[in-house]
C-alpha cells in the first residue's frame, strides 16, 4: 500500500523502531509523521519513507487535529 497523508505507519528503523505513528505531510522523500505522545502534532518527526511500514488503516482529518485524537486513534494498534 502506498503511503498517503493520514495513514497510520509503523516505525522499521531507527529509535523508535515498533511504533505506530500518522503520516501528517511529505516533504520530498521524507514523511512527517506524528503519534500524539514524544512526537506530538506541534513537532512531527521527519522519518524517510523507506524506514516506514504501512498499515491498511488511513485515518479522516477530522481524527488528527489535536494529540488527543491521535492517541486514541493509535491506541488500538499499540495494544497488540
Amino acid at each position: 500500500m502506498e503511503i498517503v497523508c493520514g495513514c497510520v505507519v509503523k516505525a522499521s528503523a531507527g529509535r523508535d523502531k515498533g511504533e505506530y505513528f500518522v503520516v501528517l505531510d511529505f516533504d520530498g522523500e521524507y514523511a512527517m509523521i506524528c503519534n500524539g505522545k514524544r512526537r506530538p502534532v506541534e513537532n512531527p518527526k521527519r522519518k524517510k519513507c523507506k524506514h516506514l511500514s504501512t498499515t491498511n488503516t488511513v485515518l479522516e482529518s477530522c481524527e488528527m487535529k489535536t494529540n488527543r485524537e491521535i492517541r486514541k486513534a493509535l491506541s488500538k494498534f499499540n495494544d497488540l
